[in-house]
């Protein structure tokens, strides 16, 4: 695989981190900027909002831009963004900052998407797609508990400074990796207009990927968010072992999303009708034993493994459905992960405040999982009918 294409996953390997360390963050930050857990879940739904509203938009707006001033941009931007987070006292500020950095973010990964699948053949994108990926889950192994380290060490500031100073490296990786000028194709062809390409979201081929993606995204998400009230309140456990489940799920997320991707581009339907059962089966185990330790880590591995495999299949469907959009189609991937991503918080923090106790969330999971299954089945005639290279 291309070298610029591991810059890119480094880049995203840094974004990730920053979006997934508030599950180990949300109770500091509550308590330092006088707000409830809840209300401090809404900065995950406020950057996925972010990334849902930016992805089209930015990808629009940079559609015509060379691919490395393009994400140099976006990748400066948020940097800027979490130095503002580091130091601000208003929460409603950190808020706003979470939403701008992800409009950075959405435009770094939509373009990351598109320029990801124009450096491998035509039949590679299920694994280019992987490898890009596989920045978000060594964040979980990684970023995310070295973050929950660092913010328990030094406060949860102190997290946010050391994204933004992540970002130099990643740039400095894209400036050498990836090369200033538009891919073969467009250069030779001429991209489709901006019409053309936002009129591929008619297709229901598209439309469908996108939903069921979104479906399982919110459902890691739901659940993921409030993992760390999980760990200390039902399983018991101090502090220091949400850090620990949070690797777990990194680990299996980074399994999950390296076997889909060998798998996604030749026999994606079997990944989904293995995979999605058993993911539900997981999210109703975790809720049922979850107040027992050892089964609760073994799962978080289990359900990373599971989540990942089979929102990221769902994801390269997308990529393949939206073919005919080179330009916008990585934007199509971002909005249906971030559809997910500022649903789930939202239904999980609803699920907290029905009283229901702090598996709520792990529940609201295994819903968008069951009405994911039920959609795949209803509509199985449509996913028979795209081509076998794509769905096998």
């Amino acid at each position: 695989m291309p070298f610029a294409l591991y810059m890119l996953a480094l880049a995203v390997f840094v974004m990730g981190t920053s979006e997934f360390m508030l599950a180990g963050l949300l109770p500091a930050i509550a308590t330092d900027l006088d707000v409830t857990v809840g209300t401090a879940g809404l900065l995950t739904s406020a950057f996925a909002i972010g990334m849902v509203i930016g992805a089209p938009l930015m990808a629009a707006f940079a559609r015509r831009w060379p691919p490395r001033a393009a994400l140099l941009v976006c990748l400066l931007l948020f940097a800027a963004c979490h130095v503002i987070a580091a130091v601000t006292p208003v929460f409603s500020l950190l808020l706003a900052a979470r939403v701008l950095s992800a409009l950075a973010n959405a435009g770094f990964l939509a373009v990351a998407l598109a320029t990801a699948t124009t450096l491998v053949p035509e039949d590679q994108k299920g694994r280019a797609l992987a490898i890009l990926l596989s920045g978000t889950t060594i964040a979980t192994v990684a970023g995310v508990p070295a973050g929950a380290l660092l913010g328990a060490a030094a406060g949860w500031r102190a997290t946010f400074w050391a994204i933004a100073l992540l970002c130099v490296p990643a740039a400095i990786g894209i400036l050498r990796g990836v090369a200033d000028r538009r891919s073969r194709a467009d250069a030779s062809a001429g991209s489709p207009s901006l019409r053309a390409e936002l009129g591929q979201l008619r297709s229901h081929r598209l439309l469908l990927a996108m939903i069921l993606g979104a479906l399982v995204n919110g459902g890691t998400f739901a659940a993921f968010t409030f993992l760390a009230p999980v760990v200390t309140d039902t399983a018991g456990l101090t502090e220091a072992w949400i850090s620990v489940v949070l690797v777990m799920f990194g680990v299996g997320s980074f399994l999950g999303v390296t076997l889909a991707g060998r798998l996604s581009d030749n026999s994606p339907g079997l990944v989904l009708a293995v995979g999605g059962p058993l993911l539900l089966s997981g999210w109703i185990a975790l809720a049922l034993v979850a107040s027992v330790p050892a089964l609760l880590v073994v799962l978080v591995l289990f359900q990373g493994m599971m989540s990942f495999g089979v929102g990221s299949t769902l994801i390269a469907q997308v990529l393949y459905a939206a073919s005919d959009a080179p330009t916008m189609g990585g934007s199509y991937a971002t909005a249906a992960l971030n559809i997910g991503a500022a649903a789930g918080p939202v239904l999980g923090a609803l699920g907290l405040a029905t009283g229901a106790g702090e598996l709520a969330p792990v529940w609201v999971a295994a819903g968008l999982t069951a009405l994911t299954l039920i959609v795949m089945l209803l509509s199985k005639t449509q996913l028979q009918a795209v081509p076998a290279k794509t769905l096998g």
